[in-house]
């Protein structure tokens, strides 16, 4: 049982989200006596958050349901520098353009979690761009980087990691631990905020930025960080053969979605329920009971729930419908993900691993569809593949005007011609 006082740290601490808090008695005396505002930062260099990015997500949703002030803060300066903190190498350079459009995909997806202010609620969605695009440097670098030691910045595990392994390490990165902590120090300064919140990889910068408010502001500043979360066998969250799995519903289905949670490891289903759902804990224990086969009913419990925290109840609940449709009665669900294919490609004939790899997006690359192909694992119709040069033409198509594709007994994309 947790021994903390306040609601909201009890809450992360029960459900399996804390892995480190700087001074636990004092920040839990504060959230247990008064509103608390914390942040954490979300850089933009994609057009979607992805199911790696839920923790954090999760995390200021119960900070919010205990009474207290979340900040989402997109990071629209720092993506321009690239955080070094778990990467082999350089990230990308983006245009700012870029930059202003996947922050408009990922500011979307906050709305499901957080009530923001003008909406009922108190969240905040905050921009660093706002102060860091505006830095003066020689100023900047007088005011603020005389409180870091480079001595102390070398000992950190993301900047230690690259030396060791021989990788890069530019200047520009160099300096984005120096620039997360000038955010803590600004959003301290600007809405009173006293906690910043992250993975366990951000550990140190964090640090940087309590450091850096009690130099500067005599503040008391916090840090909370969450356990890296991996899969029962090793696995990194969000990645599957097709790629990342995206939150924005136009780069993921809601139903692929659906999938994903349902295909959740036997050994990690509880953890994940009481990370990615809302359920209480008193259900969670409920379903955690279930042994054998009953385990797939958690799963679905699971893969509902969290779906709807990101789709919606009923787009959850059509993708449970259409996955029992299909596997429990064998029915070719209209509802399956359909892919849009030009009716010239089957006149032409369409190669079975272009369909898979290219059209489909089911495998990663021809040579997966031909690993799958040598284990069974691909279908057409429901007929298993057994031939690479297999070519797919508009006698494929079914009574309803589509060709099922299938990996596995789980997944399934229609290809439709138009």
């Amino acid at each position: 049982m947790s021994t903390y006082r306040s609601d909201f740290l009890a809450i992360l601490a029960e459900r399996g989200f804390i892995h480190q808090v700087s001074e636990p008695d004092a920040l839990d005396a504060r959230a247990k006596s008064e509103t608390i505002t914390a942040y954490i930062g979300f850089d933009c260099t994609a057009p979607s958050l992805h199911v790696g990015s839920l923790l954090p997500i999760m995390m200021l949703y119960w900070l919010q349901q205990t009474g207290h002030r979340p900040i989402v803060l997109m990071g629209g300066g720092t993506t321009r520098v690239g955080d070094p903190s778990g990467k082999d190498e350089s990230r990308r350079m983006l245009s700012d353009e870029a930059i202003d459009r996947n922050l408009k995909g990922i500011r979307a997806i906050f709305s499901r979690f957080l009530k923001f202010e003008g909406e009922g609620g108190n969240a905040v969605m905050a921009n660093n761009a706002d102060w860091l695009n505006r830095l003066n440097y020689i100023d900047f670098l007088r005011d603020i980087g005389r409180h870091f030691s480079v001595n102390r910045m070398l000992s950190f595990d993301a900047v230690k990691l690259r030396l060791e392994r021989q990788q890069e390490l530019s200047f520009l990165e160099f300096n984005y631990m120096v620039l997360q902590a000038y955010d803590f120090v600004e959003l301290h300064r600007r809405y009173g905020c006293i906690l910043q919140m992250g993975g366990s990889d951000q550990w140190g910068n964090i640090v940087n930025g309590i450091d850096l408010g009690r130099r500067m502001l005599n503040a008391q500043l916090f840090a909370l960080t969450s356990p890296l979360i991996t899969t029962s066998s090793g696995a990194k969250m969000g990645k599957t053969a097709a790629g990342a799995v995206w939150l924005n519903a136009d780069l993921v289905s809601p139903y692929d979605y659906w999938q994903y949670w349902r295909n959740t490891e036997d050994g990690d289903v509880v953890r994940f329920l009481k990370l990615f759902t809302v359920l209480p804990l008193s259900e969670i224990a409920r379903l955690s009971a279930l042994k054998g086969a009953e385990i797939n009913e958690a799963k679905k419990m699971l893969a509902t729930e969290a779906t709807a925290l990101v789709h919606g109840r009923a787009a959850a609940e059509a993708a449970a419908e259409t996955a029992r449709r299909t596997f429990e009665e064998g029915t070719l669900a209209e509802t399956l993900p359909t892919v849009e294919i030009a009716r010239a490609d089957l006149e032409r004939g369409l190669g079975v691993l272009v369909a898979f790899a290219e059209k489909a997006g089911l495998v990663a690359s021809n040579s997966e569809a031909r690993r799958q192909i040598r284990s069974g694992g691909l279908r057409v119709n429901d007929r298993t593949v057994a031939d690479e040069k297999m070519i797919l033409t508009a006698h494929d198509l079914t009574a309803a005007g589509v060709i099922k594709l299938s990996l596995g007994r789980k997944r399934h994309v229609l290809l439709k011609p138009v």
